[in-house]
């Protein structure tokens, strides 16, 4: 067995065992990246999704909501948050770059 195969299967174990039925949010830091070109493959599953690109404001929000909402739109929302907190600090403060 590769080691591709059996990260594959530890992803599948790990979302079904916190599979409460109301989907299953699979967060990676980067798009296009193993883990998440391996979460990727399980997207085919039953209400999985796979976030990319988290960032801490959006794990956080994430965690927050993600017992509340709606698998759709907890997504949507932790998305927004890793948006909103991005900043680049030169243009915040007026200093130069």
């Amino acid at each position: 067995e590769d080691d591709i195969e059996r990260r594959q299967r530890e992803i599948a174990a790990a979302a079904k065992a916190v599979d409460t039925g109301r989907g299953v949010v699979i967060a990676t830091d980067m798009f296009g990246g193993t883990p998440c070109n391996l979460a990727l493959t399980l997207l085919d599953r039953t209400k999985i999704e796979v976030l990319a690109g988290v960032n801490l404001p959006s794990l956080i929000k994430l965690i927050d909501i993600r017992g509340k909402l709606p698998l759709e739109q907890a997504v949507k929302e932790a998305i927004d948050a890793g948006r909103k907190y991005m900043r680049a600090g030169s243009a915040d403060l007026g200093a130069p770059a």
